[in-house]
């Protein structure tokens, strides 16, 4: 089974690529916000404690956040391929990504990094937040998320 890391800041066009390749290819689609978001829709636990993370622009809790994907990968059994959409992002992540992985005699096959400008960042997520309605697509968070994405990542 094929296992793909898209990486990039936020707003750098992750889901969008994830979306092209799950058609063209058949992976399943791993996305760390999508989960995240579900998760706080559903006022889970995990939900609300990522949510105060999330609002400050600060990244979940590895290891909440490594549980999480276990669980979601192990669902996808029987996949062509996995698509992580902004997951690792740290080193930390990565190595817990190989170690799940590895459990399960699998490894990363490719890793793709989209490099946008901070400019072009910031107008996407303010556009984004604008059509979507996400609270955390405004100016104040969005520089927050950067200076952490460029500091861990």
């Amino acid at each position: 089974m094929d296992n793909i890391v898209i990486f990039g800041a936020p707003g750098s066009g992750k889901g969008t690529y994830s979306a092209a390749l799950v058609e063209h290819f058949g992976y399943a689609h791993i996305s760390t916000g999508d989960v995240l978001r579900g998760e706080i829709k559903a006022d889970t636990e995990l939900g609300r404690i990522a949510k105060g993370y999330m609002d400050q622009g600060q990244l979940i809790p590895d290891e909440l956040i490594i549980d999480m994907l276990a669980n979601v990968y192990d669902s996808k059994k029987g996949s062509k391929g996995v698509i992580f959409d902004g997951f690792p992002r740290t080193i930390a992540q990565a190595e817990a990504l190989k170690a799940l992985l590895n459990s399960r005699g699998q490894d990363v096959t490719a890793m793709i990094e989209l490099d946008v400008p901070e400019e072009e960042l910031m107008d996407r997520l303010l556009k984004r937040g604008q059509l979507s309605g996400r609270a955390d697509d405004n100016e104040e968070t969005i520089k927050k998320r950067l200076v952490v994405y460029n500091e861990q990542t």
